[in-house]
């Protein structure tokens, strides 16, 4: 069975917290809900919560959940200073507003 590309909705985001100390890689089918999950900390023990992780700094769109993930992998073993760089976002600019 195939599909049209790009039907679909994923995708792969890293967030911080607001000192920008720490860097979190996720992906997702809806980055609005993912967003306001972070922002509730439902899981107590999470990194995202631990560390307050909730600023969105970069996410990109995908079709297809595979690559989606394959992307998520690539970002997770790059380092700090590669994941900062990404979409000229070195200023570390806060994203949020684009999903609220």
């Amino acid at each position: 069975m195939s599909h049209a590309p790009d039907i679909y909705n994923f995708y792969v985001y890293i967030l911080t917290n607001k000192h920008k100390t720490v860097l979190y890689t996720g992906v997702t089918n809806n980055l609005t809900l993912r967003l306001q999950q972070h922002q509730e900390k439902k899981n107590p023990k999470s990194f995202i919560v631990k560390y307050n992780v909730h600023y969105l700094l970069f996410y990109e769109h995908f079709g297809w959940i595979q690559e989606a993930i394959v992307r998520e992998k690539e970002i997770k073993n790059l380092t700090r200073q590669k994941k900062i760089n990404f979409r000229k976002n070195a200023k570390m600019e806060f994203l949020n507003h684009s999903f609220e």
